[in-house]
């Protein structure tokens, strides 16, 4: 029997689907009428993405969460049962970029709209490629070597690829031609970089401290391999928060203020605001392991985390009616760590292994 859009009673009809967009792994939530059929015991749907079979996480008369499959892309999903087809509705899914990563924070932009990935690896040991170059085109070339266990990458005001290593406490300056070279040493457990708009370069030691390097900061020759690198007043502690188990996420508002997330095992967790005078509040509580973030040209902010129990890419913003951030799922994944946005309304969404493509429709603000 053909599958036909019918009006006959207990015809499932979906009206609505949140989030707007998710990755293969995580779910979208449609609501509608006659999604289970009650009638002479439960009738359960079929879910499809096209024609892409798809698994039912929950099922009920007006609601169902529906898991992306892998290899599903942008489609039109609808529910069928018995030969009849419910309405379809759009749902937007990201696409593999690149694989067989090992991401632990953001990936990076160039101005040329190249994209950066890391390959991290376990503590103390080397990969044998250590930062992969992603181009427009999508080729993937391998672009450092020999950096080891790279934590965050930011691109500085002088076109140069910045790379922070957690098992060295060092922050490397990488040249577009892939040429390496010590920027700063002596930073503790290095994990989360940023610049401001000034070109200094902020530093999240997870073991608690916050560092600021301006842009004239030289390595001292005289300076002990165990002691951190005297720099003549151009290096200091910008800000010290409670260690994190795991990094410090770090990235900058317009205004300057600098936004940090410590993810630890807590289903309540901070994004702080940093002034720049060093103070230190909360912006933000409420997250599950919250870890990279990018802001729109909005002013919205976008984090990696946890909210009431759905992982994915939270968007953040201050409501009008309570005067205080609120926060919505705007993307579904699970192992989302971090993500940037690309220049024509795209983001790069980060998982452990996998970044993906997505079209949000949003622009981002400039990192530099």
């Amino acid at each position: 029997m053909p599958l036909l859009h019918s009006s006959r009673p207990n015809t499932p009809h979906l009206d609505r689907l949140f989030p707007r967009t998710a990755i293969p792994g995580g779910s979208f939530e449609v609501t509608g009428s006659h999604i289970l059929n009650t009638n002479d015991g439960p009738q359960y749907p079929e879910a499809f993405f096209g024609e892409i079979p798809a698994n039912l996480d929950l099922v009920r008369p007006n609601r169902a969460l529906i898991r992306v499959p892998a290899g599903a892309i942008s489609s039109d999903l609808s529910l069928r049962r018995n030969g009849i087809v419910s309405n379809p509705i759009h749902a937007n899914i990201g696409v593999p970029m690149v694989e067989d990563l090992h991401l632990v924070s953001n990936p990076a932009i160039d101005a040329d709209g190249n994209l950066f990935a890391m390959v991290s690896g376990p503590r103390g040991e080397q990969v044998p490629v250590s930062i992969f170059r992603v181009a427009r085109d999508l080729q993937v070339t391998p672009f450092v070597r020999d950096v080891l266990n790279v934590s965050a990458l930011a691109f500085g005001p002088d076109g140069n690829l910045y790379a922070s290593s957690r098992a060295e406490g060092t922050i490397y300056r990488i040249s577009p031609a892939g040429a390496v070279s010590t920027f700063a040493e002596g930073m503790g457990i290095a994990t989360g970089i940023a610049f401001d708009r000034d070109g200094n370069l902020f530093v999240g030691d997870r073991s608690g401290t916050i560092f600021k390097i301006s842009p004239g900061a030289r390595l001292d020759p005289t300076a002990t391999p165990s002691a951190s690198i005297s720099r003549s007043g151009e290096i200091f502690v910008f800000a010290t928060l409670e260690p994190s188990v795991a990094f410090y996420h770090l990235c900058f508002r317009s205004d300057g203020v600098l936004m940090v997330t410590a993810p630890t095992t807590s289903s309540n967790q901070p994004i702080y605001a940093i002034d720049p005078d060093g103070n230190t509040t909360v912006f933000y509580r409420g997250l599950g392991r919250p870890q990279g973030m990018a802001f729109d040209i909005d002013g919205n902010l976008y984090v990696a985390a946890s909210l009431h129990g759905h992982r994915g890419i939270i968007r953040i913003w201050n409501s009008t009616q309570t005067n205080a951030p609120a926060a919505e799922l705007t993307v579904a994944g699970n192992d989302l760590v971090g993500l940037c946005f690309l220049d024509d309304g795209c983001a790069a969404l980060a998982t452990n292994t996998t970044i993906f493509h997505a079209d949000l429709g949003i622009e981002g603000l400039p990192l530099i």
